[in-house]
């Protein structure tokens, strides 16, 4: 159970809560978690069904100055207490592995189809997908099948091998991360692993109470962590912000998972990067024709894993970037909430004071860890949003990279 004694009302949670800001059916943080919890635990019945408005962005939990966790409360009391079961919407939106697998098989169809306007108002009438959003597009190859047939038998020849946690995402919808990522790593000399069976991380299972099937998908994420770990004597890395999150933290949190032995060893690439770089292990080589005024929008669960300075240093490094960090705005998508019509207006309106600040700053392009934000600011801006990860290797000079740290090594 949660420790909510901690809690003195003193509501700077509410105050940072970016939901209580534009909607009043939610009751706050403080109201949703403490308060609610000390009643929901004499009668279930004082359960508020409003909790579902809750993005599980966890700014409450930063702001709190007694370190009570208000989002693993609220998230928790929903996993219990909700007395619908979980709709046939919200299991579309879960199953990110059964959905990416069929759609990459026949990807041209499913993207014409999801841009369609008529498609996207019988799913808006029918599914309650919002029909003001397009779905993200599916890569016509998996990340995984072109490792396997392109990068995987070359990875053998560096001494030194990382694991690769690829997600979804990077699986389904944007491969080029991924040969990005392995790109890059090669340059520094390092090899790049796949592990042994990975599933979705869990958090879009989490999000919409599919609580036993993320059970199950994270319980084969840390045994594949564990003999990951156990075989390379390095971390388990990954792109995005959110999937290092749920594994490191709402494992134990939420799904009751004891990951005590992996916790550390799981990581943000950038973060590995950057302390290979900044211990003078490797030397990057940046290429000598980069101009680029950039904005760094930090994601909600970066900002809760406390990592964003890995990123900002990282992109400073950069001869010829211009960087702006953004002030650390939630943008409003939290994973499927935005996808949700009856979530659509909040999230918009969540996420209205950071398109505002990159109209008035009009970058060449936003750098986030985070791909939900990626889509909320392209489907909400005119602007381009990368990984990080992407950035390096567009900047790097990677073949010179690469000599430099075979001669270091």
């Amino acid at each position: 159970m949660h420790n909510f004694e901690n809690c003195t009302k003193c509501t700077v949670c509410t105050v940072y809560c970016p939901v209580s800001a534009v909607n009043p059916s939610y009751p706050g943080p403080k109201q949703a978690g403490p308060d609610g919890e000390r009643l929901r635990l004499k009668k279930p019945r004082y359960f508020n069904e409003a909790l579902k408005y809750c993005l599980n962005c966890k700014r409450c939990e930063l702001a709190c100055p007694s370190n009570v966790p208000i989002a693993d409360i609220i998230q928790s009391a929903r996993i219990r207490y909700t007395r619908s079961a979980p709709s046939l919407r919200d299991r579309m939106l879960a199953e990110t592995d059964v959905v990416g697998r069929l759609a990459t098989a026949v990807a041209p169809v499913v993207n014409t189809a999801l841009r369609s306007p008529a498609i996207k108002a019988v799913l808006g009438a029918t599914a309650g997908i919002a029909p003001q959003r397009t779905m993200p597009a599916y890569a016509r190859e998996r990340f995984t099948t072109w490792f396997r047939r392109n990068a995987e038998e070359s990875q053998k020849q560096y001494p030194r091998q990382v694991t690769f946690f690829h997600g979804c995402y990077v699986n389904y919808n944007n491969p080029d991360l991924g040969r990005d990522l392995v790109a890059v790593f090669n340059a520094f000399g390092i090899g790049i692993r796949l592990m042994a069976d990975e599933k979705c991380c869990g958090i879009a299972k989490i999000a919409n109470r599919l609580t036993a099937r993320a059970s199950r998908d994270a319980l084969i994420n840390l045994e594949s962590i564990r003999c990951a770990v156990a075989e390379t004597g390095n971390p388990v890395v990954a792109t995005g912000s959110t999937c290092t999150y749920t594994m490191r933290d709402e494992y134990p949190h939420l799904l009751g998972l004891d990951n005590a032995d992996v916790r550390d060893n799981i990581t943000l690439a950038v973060k590995f990067l950057y302390s290979l770089i900044e211990s003078g292990e490797v030397t990057p080589v940046w290429r000598d024709d980069v101009s680029m005024r950039l904005a760094y929008h930090v994601p909600c669960h970066m900002q809760k894993l406390g990592w964003t300075y890995y990123t900002t240093s990282l992109m400073r490094m950069i001869p010829g970037v211009e960087l702006t960090v953004l002030d650390a705005d939630c943008c409003g998508m939290a994973g499927t909430y935005g996808f949700k019509k009856e979530n659509y207006r909040y999230s918009s309106e969540i996420g209205r004071p950071l398109f505002d600040k990159l109209a008035d700053l009009s970058p060449d392009m936003v750098v986030s860890d985070c791909e939900t934000c990626k889509w909320q600011i392209e489907m909400s801006t005119p602007f381009k949003v990368e990984n990080p990860v992407t950035i390096l290797a567009r900047t790097l000079d990677l073949e010179k990279t690469a000599a430099r740290n075979r001669k270091n090594h």
